[in-house]
């Protein structure tokens, strides 16, 4: 098993980063093997609706000259794939945006290649925008046709210079809970996956 956690952050270190290591670090207490991707420092271009990806079904996006391809690969290889961003102007950060838009696209014309995969998302805000910026995420994940848990409460959390998630205890442990309740599922839907292979 192996998780994938993709930072929509600019900012390394963040608060939104944060998250996402004490998501990935409960998965692995619970045996699944996780990846923290930065989509800071990177390229991602907005898709350009060029149908490219629709025509061919080669399960590559034709958009070149950046660093797509390689993250896209990444959630490909993964059992769960987690995405989290903080909130700009009541929305996901572009850099997040382009590359769901892009990865949903070839994913659809190459047999919804995301489908029952795990997965979900954590988004940070200083004060609001948090519940948009969620149900904005899980839209992708839904039309994608994945798995998502659910947890306490929504996985939203509150922080604006680095460090200051930290303060907040409910949203700590909502991000513990539904990490946990990623990796119980995994363990159900594989440990039945792997009966059934032992089977006459």
């Amino acid at each position: 098993m192996r998780a994938v956690a993709i930072c929509g952050s600019p900012r390394k270190g963040g608060n939104t980063e944060i998250l996402l290591k004490r998501c990935l670090a409960v998965l692995e207490a619970r045996g699944v093997r996780g990846e923290l991707i930065r989509l800071q420092g990177k390229e991602i271009k907005p898709c350009r609706a060029c149908g490219v990806c629709e025509q061919k079904k080669d399960g590559k996006c034709h958009l070149k000259g950046d660093d797509f391809g390689a993250v896209f690969e990444k959630m490909l290889e993964a059992d769960i794939l987690v995405v989290g961003s903080p909130v700009y102007f009541g929305s996901a950060t572009p850099q997040m945006m382009a590359l769901l838009d892009r990865a949903g696209y070839v994913a659809r014309f190459n047999g919804n290649c995301f489908s029952r995969k795990l997965g979900g998302l954590i988004v940070v805000a200083r004060r609001a925008g948090q519940n948009f910026t969620y149900a904005q995420l899980l839209f992708w994940f839904m039309i994608m046709g994945m798995v998502v848990p659910g947890s306490s409460y929504w996985n939203i959390a509150f922080g604006r210079t680095v460090g200051e998630v930290n303060g907040d205890q409910e949203g700590l442990e909502t991000v513990d809970h539904f990490a946990e309740n990623l990796a119980w599922l995994a363990e159900k839907i594989h440990g039945r996956k792997r009966a059934r292979s032992r089977e006459p």
